[in-house]
C-alpha cells in the first residue's frame, strides 16, 4: 500500500481510504461484528485511513475493528452540527463511541455553498478551539459542490477537503468534473489535504470500474480516495487495484456485476421529506409515493435518514 502526507496536516494516510458509509444502517446495515471484521481486514492489509460520519451510525463498527486488528487508523468524521453546543455533542459522541481521545480529522458535513459555510461557522469555530486544545488534529469540510471547494481553498483555517470526484462528474451539485478538478487542484496547491469520495458514483459507474479507478488514481492532486466496501472480497480487490496488482477474475466479475438500487417500499406515504433531503434531485413524489431516478441517485442513503416510515433502503 502506498502512503502519502495529507497536505499540511502532518497525517500520513494510505492512498485507499475505507469509506465507512456503506457498512452502516443507511446502506448494507451490517451487524457490528460483521462490519468490524471487514474493516479490520482492510487495516490488516495496509489501509490506515477510514472515513465516517455521525450520520452513518458506524462508530461502534470502527471501535470493534480497532480492537480486532489492534491497529489504530487515521479516522475522519463529520457532523451536521451548526452551533457550539451541537458541535461539542458531536465531538464527544465520536470520542466516546469510538473510544478515542483524539480525533484525527473532524469536518463540517456536506456543505452546499458559501452560505452554508457561514451558517455552520459556530460549529467550525468550536472544532478549531478543540484543535488548539489537541482534541482534534485537523479540521475540514465535505462537499459535493465546486463552490465550497473553491471557498475552502481560500480559508486558512481549513486543513482538509473531502470533495466528490468521479470521471463523469455524477453527483456534483453545481458544475462539471472539469470545474471540480480545477477547484481541487487550487485547494491542493494551497496545502489542503484532499481525499475524494464516490469514485464509482455511489455504484452507478460500477460497470466502468477499471476506467473509474484509473481516472481517480491518475489525478496528481488527490492524496487519498475513499471507497465504500462491504465485503472482504471487495477489500481485496480494491487493495490490489491500488497496489497495481492483478485482480482475481472471479472476484472481479462477481463484484462488478453486483447491481445496487434505492428501493422504496410500498408503505411510503409520499410525505416528501426524502425529496427535500436529496441533494441530487433524484427523488420526486408521484401518485402519492416517492420515486427515484437511478440515473441521478448516488446511493448515499441520506434520504433514508429522514424517512419516518423507514420505507427507503439500498439493496
Amino acid at each position: 500500500m502506498n502512503y502519502i502526507k495529507l497536505g499540511n496536516t502532518g497525517l500520513k494516510v494510505s492512498r485507499l481510504c475505507f469509506g465507512g458509509l456503506i457498512i452502516g444502517p443507511l446502506q448494507a446495515n451490517l451487524s457490528i461484528d460483521e462490519g468490524a471484521r471487514i474493516i479490520a481486514s482492510a487495516f490488516e492489509m495496509g489501509v490506515n485511513f477510514i472515513d465516517t460520519a455521525e450520520l452513518y451510525g458506524t462508530y461502534a463498527h470502527i471501535k470493534e475493528a480497532i480492537r480486532i486488528a489492534k491497529i489504530k487508523p487515521v479516522i475522519a468524521s463529520k457532523s451536521y452540527a451548526y452551533s457550539n453546543e451541537s458541535a461539542r455533542d458531536s465531538v464527544e459522541k465520536a470520542r466516546r463511541e469510538m473510544d478515542v481521545d483524539v480525533l484525527d480529522i473532524f469536518m463540517l458535513h456536506e456543505q452546499e455553498s458559501k452560505l452554508t459555510l457561514r451558517g455552520h461557522r459556530d460549529a467550525l469555530d468550536y472544532y478549531l478551539e478543540q484543535k488548539q486544545k489537541g482534541i482534534i488534529k485537523a479540521v475540514g469540510v465535505s462537499t459535493h459542490n465546486v463552490e465550497v471547494v473553491e471557498a475552502a481553498a481560500n480559508m486558512p483555517e481549513i486543513d482538509v477537503i473531502h470533495p466528490l470526484v468521479n470521471m463523469t462528474g455524477l453527483g456534483i451539485g453545481d458544475g462539471t468534473i472539469e470545474e471540480m478538478l480545477a477547484a481541487v487542484e487550487k485547494a491542493y496547491n494551497a496545502g489542503k489535504g484532499i481525499y475524494s469520495m464516490k469514485p464509482l458514483g455511489g455504484g452507478n459507474l460500477i460497470k466502468s470500474y477499471e476506467d473509474c479507478m484509473d481516472f481517480v488514481l491518475k489525478i496528481p492532486f488527490i492524496h487519498s480516495i475513499a471507497l465504500g466496501m462491504q465485503s472482504i472480497e471487495e477489500v481485496k480487490m480494491n487493495i490490489s487495484v491500488f497496489k497495481g496488482e492483478d485482480v482475481s477474475e472471479n472476484i472481479r466479475y462477481a463484484l462488478i456485476n453486483k447491481k445496487r438500487i434505492l428501493h422504496i417500499d410500498y408503505w411510503c406515504n409520499g410525505c416528501g421529506c426524502c425529496v427535500k433531503r436529496c441533494g441530487q434531485g433524484a427523488l420526486k413524489v408521484a401518485n402519492g409515493k416517492a420515486e427515484v431516478d437511478m440515473d441521478k441517485c448516488v446511493l448515499c442513503g441520506y434520504c433514508s435518514s429522514v424517512c419516518s416510515m423507514f420505507a427507503i433502503k439500498i439493496r
